[in-house]
């Protein structure tokens, strides 16, 4: 027997040690309970899970695997098809065999990530039964360690276990609100009901600032252009998915270290240069990741980024020692996983081969290699490096350590399996939707109502719901019909032709208010069609409420327009919140989380960062 000292968390902020008495035998920390079984509901006394990197059952487990065994851990890939055992040919093109489960066992994996194109997320029964068939599979063959399971639940814009789950506007929805206990609670909810389907690793929160209104890839699905408001509610967060019992909680990933908020370039599809000093970095961009550090993150994940003040070999941070060991582990003093992210992106195969790249993330500091271009030629490749001296055993197993180290204290080794019956007395119940849509309300933010349009009056009118996204027009017009309007939902899609704004433009007669939703209309390639839409409806006479169901830099582009709002993000419920705005139910409590430049004056702002109207 072997005394083993236990950390849980038990409230933000807030640890404590407890004791564990636990058998070391085959497995982690002995083998798993014997009602581990993928129908057997957790005892309510279930163990909790071990903390310490130096806890004797980790250095067992790594001493009883081969280098294949090892390697394989350290790879978290997608699998296709939404059944373990169920054989899809896409599964044999890239991997060579024919399940997802003869993935997890071919290569001795550590984790598998899910997508909906992937076909992973049907239901959450689907998920649960998927998920546990894959711990069966990592259980009974190779390294007999569980699977860590991921996604990116970021909420908001990045939703990948929709309808039925619990849904939530946003991480930039949730920086107007401007409190952490929002974020906390958003966070504790996604995380519990992700791990009830089998999920015990969310890819979230995202820790980037973003400050460039032009950036493609981060917008809203950061919290803000303030450095303390992110830090503020990433730190909430991380509280938030790892807080409760173990295995009720996910480990969550602060993202994308060292920062990807200053960017004008996707790194799925080139390599940014983001040209920060390294004064600009300290007060801009590492403050939400020392709070993400501070909080006790289980895992933070590398961007595919270049910046020459943090280093300039132009190697991007992913595959830089300097970034992940000088900075991320050395300054900030961050001992947990490093996970990068996905090594199929543009941003990390522009000066490596795909078997050269996973050996310097390795190097450069990194665990968890995630979803590589083509995965038997990068465990190949990390194998070799070892056999020929390039890469020590001994570095693996740092690696290996970490990761055993996180399954541990998620009391993923002690509960990897999902409890099927129990799925609806969790997944989306009424008491989580009843907060999604509190915290919702708190979110929509009233740019500009120079005519007073707002709240509508209680006479029943003719509306017409017009703009971007076939879904989210219909939701809002169906919303609104609830409340009394004759609301007709009239989309026109990112690019309206002239012909559709013509007929809009039309339909617009017929009805006394016209409500058009907009969608980075900022951006280049959808501006013209969407401001020419916008512009023509403002030109009938009609009174005209636009709302930005995304970025809130959309406001900046249509100044003919008196009344502007934002929801930052077009999900059902934040949708539903828009409503009761609209209407007068709850009044806009947001606050702009960034500024809105003004397109004509460069350095200008037309709406200022905590800018917000109620009534």
């Amino acid at each position: 027997m072997e005394t083993i000292r236990v950390r849980i968390r038990q409230a933000p902020g807030r640890t404590v040690v407890a004791l564990l008495v636990a058998a070391v035998g085959a497995g982690l920390l002995g083998p798993l309970p014997a009602t581990a079984d993928p129908t057997t509901s957790h005892p309510a006394t279930a163990p909790t899970a071990a903390d310490p990197a130096t806890t004797p059952g980790i250095g067992e487990t790594i001493r009883r695997m081969s280098l294949e065994e090892k390697v394989g851990q350290l790879f978290t890939t997608y699998v296709y098809g939404s059944a373990a055992d169920t054989a899809d040919a896409r599964n044999r093109q890239l991997y060579g065999v024919d399940t997802p489960a003869d993935v997890v066992r071919r290569y001795h994996l550590g984790g598998v990530i899910h997508f909906a194109w992937s076909d992973n997320l049907r239901n959450p029964r689907q998920i649960a039964e998927l998920n546990n068939g894959l711990q069966d599979a990592a259980l009974s063959s190779g390294a007999k360690v569980p699977l860590l399971v991921s996604t990116d639940q970021e909420q908001g814009i990045v939703t990948r276990f929709g309808a039925p789950a619990t849904d939530f506007p946003g991480s930039m929805a949730l920086g107007a609100a401007r409190t952490a206990e929002a974020a906390r609670t958003a966070a504790a909810i996604t995380g519990r009901e992700l791990r009830a389907v089998g999920i015990n690793q969310n890819f979230a929160p995202i820790a980037d600032v973003n400050v460039n209104p032009a950036n493609p890839v981060i917008g809203v699905r950061s919290f803000g252009a303030d450095p303390a408001l992110v830090s503020d509610l990433v730190a909430a967060q991380v509280e938030g998915f790892e807080s409760g019992r173990p295995w009720q909680a996910v480990s969550a990933t602060a993202k994308h270290f060292p920062g990807h908020g200053d960017t004008n370039v996707d790194s799925h599809t080139s390599l940014p240069v983001i040209g920060h000093t390294r004064e600009q970095w300290e007060e801009l961009d590492a403050p939400p990741f020392r709070a993400a550090v501070a909080a006790e993150v289980d895992s933070i994940m590398t961007a595919h980024i270049v910046m020459p003040a943090l280093d300039d070999s132009g190697e991007p941070a992913t595959l830089s020692p300097r970034v992940l060991t000088g900075l991320l582990r050395e300054e900030l003093g961050f001992d947990g996983v490093v996970v990068t992210d996905s090594l199929a992106m543009a941003g990390v195969r522009q000066r490596h081969s795909d078997a050269e790249i996973p050996v310097l993330a390795l190097k450069a500091g990194a665990d968890v290699l995630l979803m590589p271009w083509n995965l038997p030629t990068a465990v190949q490749g990390v194998l070799d490096a070892v056999r020929r001296g390039d890469l020590t055993e001994q570095r693996i197993d740092q690696s290996l350590r970490r990761i055993l180290k996180m399954k541990l204290q998620r009391a993923i080794t002690s509960h990897p399996y999902a409890d099927v019956d129990a799925l609806p007395q969790v997944i989306g119940i009424a008491e989580h939707r009843e907060a999604a849509a509190r915290i919702a309300d708190e979110t929509v933010t009233a740019l500009r109502d120079d005519a007073g349009l707002l709240p509508l009056d209680r006479t029943p009118r003719e509306v017409l719901v017009t703009g971007w996204g076939e879904t989210t027009t219909r939701t809002l017009a169906d919303a609104m019909r609830r409340r009394g309007s004759g609301a007709t939902a009239m989309p026109t899609g990112a690019t309206p032709t002239a012909a559709v704004i013509d007929r809009t433009v039309a339909a617009a007669g017929a009805h006394d208010l016209v409500v058009v939703l907009t969608n980075r209309m900022w951006d280049v390639a959808n501006q013209p069609q969407q401001r020419r839409l916008v512009a023509a409806l403002a030109a009938t006479g009609k009174p005209v409420v636009a709302v930005a169901v995304r970025d809130p830099y959309d406001a900046g582009h249509a100044e003919e327009v008196g009344t502007w709002l934002t929801t930052y993000s077009y999900a059902p419920v934040s949708v539903e919140a828009l409503a009761r705005v609209l209407h007068g139910e709850v009044g806009p409590r947001g606050r702009l989380p960034v500024d809105i430049p003004d397109p004509a004056r460069p350095g200008v702002s037309r709406y200022p960062f905590g800018h917000g109207l109620t009534w």
